[in-house]
């Protein structure tokens, strides 16, 4: 009995010795510092003498921070966290990392803040893999044109004001333009596609993210879109990561050969927030007390954005960044710098706004630089003439405002610029398709709308669109498949469109007193 139990005895201290030496750790250098000054989203360290730039530190409490600032004798800190804990002597270690996110699918149908941490009730990420925010751009050789349009379902932008996948595409007004609305509505339009959609909230209120959600929720595809949220209320280093953190995640599917679209809602709080850093961190100020970086952090951001070549897998990043204007001023600091960065713009008018024109994309201060080659043949036939003759009925109506007497023919294009005006006005979530824009639009172009009353087009509109789906599906797969619209498809549709207005009863309700007389603007 006693050789039993020493023998049990034995291998009870074999086994605890088995699982003492799994449980040491070889003793690790650790580099600490210093907290000497903390002010708001800002902390002052010494003693961290190797700490290197955009270099991760670990504060008390769990609290992070990235080193921005490394002067002769201190370290300046941008805190990602509430810092309310944090004061003077606390001990501050080095991680040896840059700041990053994780990456992956894991991440699609989740809310998330600008570290990568869940915000919704999802449950904690399992994501395998984890990048850093700041990364390289494409290389010029590895990028290849842009070609393929990302279409929006609007029809102002669609047909005159074409985005690619791959563009940069800035969206900009004065506030409650619409500016949110434009870019969920083309988050929304990519749930019959294969688009990934982030969108990223920087600055904003936590009620009108809470909105955005709930809108991508009930009317996208959420479980192919990425919610980035970095809030008004989170400390300005965590508006400052989130744009950048957004777009490695958005790049990960880029690699991986998927279209990726990406809002940034707005580089305008960016640009304060990383203002407000910089003035914390002693930088000199410069025009509007801004930073003299402030261009190269958006540029920087922006150039990310690229169709890749089918060597390197051929997927593409969209970039669609919001800024804010102050009574209608384009050429204000932030706005003309990313005016320059970007591909082209969209600019909401508030003056249409106020008129009832949504949504209130100006035409004529609007440009996409890519232009056609970023859009649908079929619409290339008819985006053209549209859009000079409606930058002609803008040139009318602001002449005809005088009360001059006009002639016939000034008449008519007045009475048809109204036309197209009312045919560009469209409801938010309501995405239209690509046949069905272009049929209403060629209508519109070409004279079959004139004897209907302007007030009367969305009905005219709605029975044009319910007839060419009904009647033609095979040339609107076409269309949408990008074949050219042909002179024998051109003069059918056309046909059509006058078929469904007279049946619907809108033909020749035009007043008596429009289309004769003076031209009253």
């Amino acid at each position: 009995m006693a050789g039993i139990l020493d023998k049990a005895g034995k291998e009870s201290l074999d086994a605890a010795k088995a699982a003492r030496k799994g449980l040491w750790r070889a003793p690790q250098a650790v580099e600490t510092g210093t907290v000497v000054h903390v002010t708001s989203g800002i902390a002052r360290v010494r003693g961290l003498d190797r700490a290197q730039s955009e270099e991760v530190l670990r504060f008390p409490g769990g609290l992070t921070g990235m080193v921005s600032g490394l002067d002769s004798d201190e370290l300046g800190v941008v805190l990602l966290g509430d810092s309310g804990h944090l004061c003077a002597g606390d001990t501050v270690r080095r991680t040896g990392r840059v700041i990053d996110v994780p990456v992956g699918n894991a991440l699609l149908g989740r809310v998330v803040d600008a570290v990568g941490r869940p915000l919704d009730e999802g449950g904690p990420l399992h994501a395998l893999e984890r990048r850093a925010i700041e990364q390289e751009a494409a290389r010029i050789l590895d990028r290849a044109p842009v070609s393929v349009p990302l279409k929006t379902g609007l029809k102002a932008i669609d047909a005159l004001i074409p985005v690619g996948r791959g563009q940069r595409e800035l969206i900009l007004g004065d506030r409650q333009t619409g500016k949110t609305a434009i870019a969920v509505d083309t988050i929304i339009n990519q749930r019959d596609t294969e688009v990934v959609a982030i969108y990223c909230a920087i600055g904003q209120r936590g009620t009108a993210v809470a909105r955005v959600i709930a809108d991508l929720r009930e009317h996208a595809d959420f479980e192919r879109c990425i919610v980035v949220v970095a809030g008004g209320e989170d400390p300005p280093g965590m508006q400052y990561a989130a744009p950048y953190a957004a777009t490695t995640m958005a790049e990960y599917f880029m690699q991986q050969g998927r279209d990726v679209l990406v809002v940034y809602d707005d580089l305008t709080r960016h640009a304060r927030a990383y203002r407000e850093l910089s003035l914390l961190l002693r930088r000199p100020p410069g025009r509007e007390a801004y930073p003299g970086d402030i261009f190269f952090i958006h540029s920087r951001l922006l150039e990310r954005a690229t169709h890749l070549r089918e060597e390197k897998g051929g997927g593409s990043l969209t970039a669609l960044p919001v800024i804010e204007t102050e009574a209608q001023n384009l050429s204000a600091y932030i706005p003309t710098n990313l005016i320059s960065i970007t591909d082209g713009q969209i600019y909401l008018n508030p003056n249409l706004q106020r008129r009832g024109h949504l949504p209130p994309i100006d035409v004529g201060k609007s440009v996409s630089r890519v232009g056609g080659k970023a859009q649908l043949a079929a619409y290339r036939a008819v985006a053209g003439k549209l859009r000079l003759s409606y930058a002609q009925f803008e040139e009318l109506e602001a002449f005809a405002r005088f009360g001059t007497r006009l002639d016939r023919e000034t008449r008519r294009k007045l009475d048809r610029g109204a036309r197209v005006r009312a045919v560009l006005k469209q409801p938010q979530y309501a995405p239209i398709p690509v046949a069905e824009q272009i049929a209403v639009l060629l209508a519109a172009s070409e004279g079959v709308l004139d004897s209907v009353a302007v007030e009367k087009v969305g009905e005219a509109e709605k029975a044009i669109r319910e007839r060419v789906t009904a009647e033609m599906p095979e040339l609107c797969r076409r269309m949408t498949a990008g074949e050219a619209l042909r002179d024998e498809g051109r003069e059918r549709l056309l046909e059509v469109a006058r078929d469904a207005l007279r049946d619907a009863g809108l033909t020749g309700e035009a007043g008596e007193e429009e289309g004769s007389g003076d031209a009253d603007a």
